[in-house]
């Protein structure tokens, strides 16, 4: 098995996620914070981005990995990939102190949960 479609999303959800790590390298070298924030708002809104992505690529990587082993026909992998791409680019971009519920925010998280959600279902429905 190749996992072509995986490979997709997971190098351009890498690609964000080198991004955004950057991003806060950046930040942590303009304000001279090397550990934690600083109780700097902006640096803690990147780090809660870059992380926030971290905590949920690699099961939603390995949910679709698996989807892919069991047969899930590419259309399908495809439409999981892209709902991912978007739902993490919105949730990052949503990430805002001042707007706890910002619409792009709860778009990503919600649509985060929808792929890797689906992808359960598949799963468990695979085996029987």
């Amino acid at each position: 098995m190749s996992f072509q479609v995986t490979a997709v999303y997971a190098s351009i959800l890498t690609v964000w996620m080198i991004v955004l790590a950057n991003i806060v390298s950046a930040k942590r070298g303009q304000t001279g914070i090397s550990i934690l924030h600083g109780d700097n708002t902006d640096l803690a809104l990147w780090i809660r981005r870059h992380g926030n992505l971290a905590e949920n690529l690699a099961v939603a990587l390995l949910l679709m990995a698996l989807c892919e082993a069991r047969g899930l026909p590419a259309e399908w992998l495809h439409a999981m990939g892209v709902l991912l791409v978007v739902a993490r680019i919105a949730h990052a971009a949503g990430l805002d102190s001042a707007k706890p519920a910002a619409p792009l925010r709860l778009a990503g998280g919600i649509g985060t949960q929808v792929a890797m959600l689906g992808a359960v279902v598949y799963l468990v429905w695979s085996l029987f």
